[in-house]
């Protein structure tokens, strides 16, 4: 059975209140939604970017654990009847491996969903951009902590081009701005208008970085604040160092050295292989949800505009976090991590952000690595135990599904409920429901309201 599209239009008032509630929320536009808000989870002494300690535990029964496929074929289908259109997911121990899906691709034909889709995975782009810089780290031509002025002066110059590092970027501490407001005007007021008169236009990576350059700092430099524009920055700063197309060395030296066979930067606004529709609500502020499956990702670029499935990205994390995509160095900066959200004294960050990857503590105790994406209409959530072991991807296609009262406070999230539920139970861990303060530290999917602005944008 699938779920219901309503049709009915709302009255103008709470149309502007669902808006203001979209704004406050950072649209959890596209490429990825990092949260920002705090999860108390014991003491920890407050610093600088520090590796994290004991996160090499793995979840109970992790090894030698055999999957329990119908327990994971329930817990995927219960996200469908919470109300999700269709998801997809792989999971895997060791070399004991389980693909699933459940309902629907299309909700218009009844055409259903399966496991081996294509799917855009927003802002798990991210760690492949990651991959390809440290890359060029290794190779001496790309210092670290060099300010980004040193390899583009024209387009971050004075101040902030001294003091703004290719760390910074990296780990979203720069202090700039995020993009996709400016890029997209008008989207809180008319979604719907927007995105679909912005359906083939063509974006300069140039252009969205100097929006981005532009609009006011979200944060003071050296704090965490996620924008896409960090990582628009770091394609150029890869076109400038190796003299080609950033999209273009991320496939040769990232994409195919990890073997991958359906991962891929798209060539037009269409998939190539198949594919779900894939629905945008924005909040219910496009009603019915609709098909934004065939739109031009120049918007999103090295931030976010990739293509994969679930297979390829288990295969992708596990191969990043066994060492055999960077060296131990280049992977040991990777998971040198600072805070996602503020926290209070004496509390731990639930949530940590890396170099393009993060890692999350579950109710089970334990951290797990990994990204999560967004775009319109998609969403991905891929998470491993740290030796990539134990791992989870998994793809759904409708997108800020969530509701709002007339006062902006969040409606209960059952879909949100049963796909945590669902992650944390394939990870081996107790499933159980998210707590509230779980719901604000974890990743788009569970956090509508996670974050003033601009998380939740594109990631």
């Amino acid at each position: 059975m699938s779920p219901a599209r309503p049709n009915a239009r709302r009255p103008e008032r709470r149309r502007a209140r669902l808006a203001a509630a979209a704004s406050a929320a950072a649209l959890s536009l596209a490429v990825g939604v990092v949260p920002t808000q705090a999860l108390a989870a014991g003491p920890v002494a407050a610093g600088p970017a520090t590796a994290l300690p004991g996160s090499s535990a793995a979840p109970p029964g992790a090894a030698g654990h055999r999957l329990d496929r119908a327990a994971l074929r329930d817990s995927l289908a219960a996200i469908h009847r919470a109300g999700m259109y269709g998801a997809f997911s792989s999971v895997r121990d060791g070399s004991e491996q389980w693909h699933g899906a459940t309902g629907l691709a299309d909700v218009d034909t009844g055409r259903r969903m399966r496991p081996g889709f294509e799917h855009r995975i927003g802002s798990i782009t991210k760690t492949f951009t990651a991959v390809a810089v440290l890359q060029q780290v290794h190779k001496g031509r790309v210092g670290l902590d060099a300010p980004i002025g040193r390899y583009l002066p024209e387009l971050v110059p004075g101040e902030r081009g001294r003091q703004v590092t290719v760390r910074m970027l990296l780990n979203h501490t720069s202090g700039i701005a995020d993009y996709v407001l400016p890029a997209f005007p008008g989207i809180v007021e008319n979604p719907g208008e927007v995105l679909e008169a912005n359906r083939f236009r063509r974006l300069d990576p140039e252009h969205l970085a100097r929006l981005g350059l532009a609009a006011p700092p979200v944060a003071e430099r050296g704090k965490h604040a996620y924008a896409n524009t960090n990582y628009v920055l770091l394609g150029l700063l890869l076109e400038k160092v190796t003299g080609q197309d950033a999209e273009t060395y991320i496939t040769r030296d990232v994409i195919r050295k990890a073997g991958l066979r359906h991962t891929y930067f798209p060539a037009s606004p269409r998939l190539s292989g198949p594919h779900a529709k894939m629905y945008e609500s924005m909040f219910g502020l496009i009603e019915p949800a609709r098909d934004f499956s065939v739109y031009d990702m120049s918007w999103a670029g090295t931030a976010g505009a990739m293509v994969s499935t679930t297979r390829d990205l288990n295969d992708f994390y596990r191969q990043l976090l066994g060492g055999k995509l960077l060296g131990p160095a280049g992977l040991r900066a990777m998971k040198t991590t600072v805070p996602a959200y503020d926290t209070e004294p004496g509390e731990e960050a639930a949530m940590r952000y890396g170099l393009g990857i993060y890692t999350l503590r579950m109710p089970d105790g334990r951290w797990y690595w990994g990204h999560d994406g967004g775009v319109f209409g998609a969403g991905t959530w891929a998470l491993s135990t740290e030796d990539g072991r134990r791992q989870v991807a998994v793809g759904y296609n409708l997108m800020k599904y969530q509701r709002f009262e007339d006062d902006g406070r969040p409606k209960p999230d059952p879909i949100g409920d049963a796909l945590f539920q669902y992650v944390g139970g394939a990870l081996g861990g107790a499933p159980g429901k998210p707590s509230a303060a779980l719901r604000r530290a974890a990743p788009g999917p569970l956090s509508p309201l996670s974050s003033p602005a601009p998380h939740g944008l594109p990631r």
